[in-house]
């Protein structure tokens, strides 16, 4: 039904302790939802996944949280850079689902002392290998940490914006690949 609401999954890559990609997937989270739009937060340090050991290439057993990925029309990744790239724990959550991922768009939050940019760029790879279409555009938070308020995560208006206009991006790649799978599945 082409009138039902967009379901965004919001994911905080992040599993260790005292960590930002909470604080800033709540914020992202909030402003994303609307009237048109559904949002479900997937947290990585409270996602139930099975033992690496039955990892199985092109889809593994199913996870605690499979339904919701494959429920979703488009993601929002929220990450930080650790080592110039994205943490094991959001891998684990990627490399354990397989067809929940195919043929939605994702648009990637990344965050860091530089911006998280290099996450970011190491993600669209992985997602390429998954069919998962990564938006142009990013919201690369630069010491989100300085925008901590008693609320959560506070940032200044431009953040906030470009956020929004990151969103608009997505919505419209997550209406045009729903309409696509619905009317014209991929096959070979």
């Amino acid at each position: 039904m082409t009138d039902s609401p967009l379901r965004l999954a919001v994911i905080a890559g992040s599993v260790r302790d005292q960590r930002m990609s909470r604080s800033v997937a709540e914020w992202a989270a909030f402003r994303a939802a609307n009237a048109k739009t559904e949002v479900d937060l997937i947290d990585c340090a409270e996602a139930d996944l099975p033992d690496d050991g039955g990892l199985r290439p092109g889809g593994s057993a199913e996870s605690g949280v499979a339904a919701r990925i494959d429920a979703a029309d488009a993601y929002l990744i929220v990450t930080p850079e650790y080592n110039h790239s994205y943490p094991a724990g959001l891998k684990r959550l990627i490399d354990w689902h397989y067809r929940e991922w195919m043929f939605k768009p994702a648009t990637i939050i990344p965050y860091g002392v530089q911006g998280g940019l290099l996450a970011a760029e190491h993600l669209r790879g992985v997602f390429a290998e998954l069919h998962v279409v990564t938006t142009r555009r990013v919201v690369g938070l630069t010491r989100p940490w300085e925008h901590l308020a008693a609320v959560g995560f506070a940032p200044p208006d431009p953040v906030g914006e470009a956020f929004d206009v990151a969103v608009h991006e997505l919505t419209w790649w997550a209406t045009t690949l729903r309409s696509a799978r619905r009317d014209r599945p991929y096959g070979r």
